[in-house]
């Protein structure tokens, strides 16, 4: 009998390259003429499980503006921005404002089963099963996993997908 092919669907980052874009921000934000005298920071917190990007700055739009470096240095280093989600910007002590941006990692359980109802819905030889914070595809048919990697990309679930474990 023939062997079952597969590949897994996973949501990651590259946690390094996100540490060096925020490090890139904070010396750009640093030397930057228009952020003088701001109290601007961009600093990368770990909480538990998940990590979040702290920004602060002495107005709303200064965050704003540090955001968007952020994004910039982000995009350079191939970081999705989908994986951010951007908190509200809220007063914070002496005067200051601030807003946490949430790094997404891994695929929730609703997003895993719309990725299997998705794959279900195509009507291919394919069986999907969700594996903790990953989907698993397996098929008889390589031809027919091609299929199914070619369709989640044409579709938009909210977050950055990536196809690991390929054999």
């Amino acid at each position: 009998m023939a062997k079952d092919s597969s590949f897994d669907v996973v949501s990651e980052l590259d946690l390094q390259e996100v540490r060096n874009a925020v490090d890139q921000t904070s010396r750009e934000i640093s030397q930057r003429f228009d952020f003088k005298n701001t109290q601007s920071a961009v600093e990368l917190a770990h909480e538990g499980e998940g990590n979040t990007i702290q920004v602060r700055s002495n107005t709303e739009q200064k965050v704003k503006d540090c955001v968007k470096v952020l994004e910039e240095k982000l995009v350079k280093r191939k970081v999705p921005l989908r994986a951010l989600q951007r908190g509200e910007i809220q007063p914070a002590a002496g005067g200051t404002a601030r807003q946490s941006l949430a790094l997404n990692q891994g695929i929730s359980t609703d997003h895993a089963r719309a990725i299997v109802k998705s794959i279900k819905d195509k009507k291919v030889k394919a069986q999907a099963s969700i594996q903790g914070d990953q989907v698993r595809v397996s098929s008889k048919s390589r031809d027919v996993l091609q299929e199914v990697m070619a369709g989640l990309k044409e579709q938009d679930f909210g977050i950055p997908l990536q196809f690991t474990n390929y054999r």
